[in-house]
Parts: structure tokens; C-alpha cells; sequence
């Protein structure tokens, strides 16, 4: 899908300012409401804005230790894995990866013993071979798309 240079305008207005209003974009960018509104319909539709919840810390949550956990899987039971992470909630993210291992899980914990038992738990599971651990020290580079966004837009107008 490719995304215009107003796209980008609006993505960028979402992402700093995501609790204004559609009207009040619209405003903002000089365009009228249903411009917008179809504008916002489309990326939804294409899968360039995938949400519109807020964003929560896990560390606010009480889950302040971070962890990257490399899982080694059987053959064949990587479907199956995959459906047993996602029953466990301190793990908020997975993915299927090459390289070494076959799923990378983003783990939270309430202190380091809490990952363990987490770890622990992982490992339980059928079909996973092992696992490898990796706690974040420090967050260096927050989740941000806003650049990304902004080199979209520069390459549209190229």
C-alpha cells in the first residue's frame, strides 16, 4: 500500500497526539472530516494502522524485569508452541525466528525469581527442547514508529 504524503501528515499526528479527536485532525491538517475519516478507514483496511488502544507498561503493571527468551522447539510442534505462549500472560510477545532458535518470546517479570518460575514453566512445555535467556538491562530505544514513518513520507515525495 503505498502512503501519501497527507498519510503520512495523519500518522504522524496520530502518533503524537493519539487521544484528539477525528474532527480536530481534520482541523488540524486542513482537510475536510470525510477526507480524513477515509483516509483513516483505508490504512486500517490496508493494515498500515493496526490499533488505537493505549499503550501500557508492563513495568507500571508490577512486571518490571524484561526478558528476550529464545525457545528451541521439536520438529513439527511449532504451531503447537506457539498456542501454549500464548496462554501464558507474562509473555507479551512471540515470534516465529530463524537463526538460533525457533521462537523469540519478549518476557515480563515480577523480579528475577518470578522470570525463572516463567522460565521454568516454558520449559515444561511438549515440545520445547530449550530455551535461552536474555534480561534487558536498559531500554535504550523506546517502540517508535514516528521515524519510520517520516522516511515513508520523505520517500513518497521523491
Amino acid at each position: 500500500m503505498a502512503v501519501d504524503e497527507l498519510d503520512t501528515r495523519i500518522l504522524r499526528l496520530l502518533l503524537e497526539q493519539p487521544r484528539t479527536s477525528v474532527r480536530e485532525y481534520a482541523r488540524v491538517l486542513g482537510v475536510a472530516r470525510g477526507t480524513l475519516q477515509a483516509r483513516l478507514d483505508r490504512m486500517e483496511r490496508d493494515g498500515v494502522i493496526t490499533g488505537t488502544g493505549p499503550s501500557l507498561s508492563p513495568a507500571a503493571l508490577g512486571h518490571p524485569v524484561l526478558a528476550f527468551v529464545h525457545i528451541e522447539v521439536t520438529q513439527g510442534h511449532l504451531d503447537d508452541v506457539g498456542d501454549a505462549l500464548a496462554a501464558v500472560p507474562e509473555i507479551v510477545e512471540a515470534f516465529s525466528i530463524t537463526g538460533g532458535g525457533d521462537l523469540l518470546a519478549r518476557v515480563v517479570g515480577r523480579d528475577n525469581a518470578h522470570l525463572e518460575d516463567v522460565i521454568q514453566k516454558l520449559i515444561s512445555l511438549p515440545g520445547v527442547v530449550r530455551t535461552r535467556t536474555e534480561v534487558a538491562l536498559r531500554e535504550r530505544v523506546p517502540y517508535r514508529l514516528l521515524p519510520l514513518v517520516e522516511s515513508v513520507g520523505r520517500a513518497s515525495r521523491a
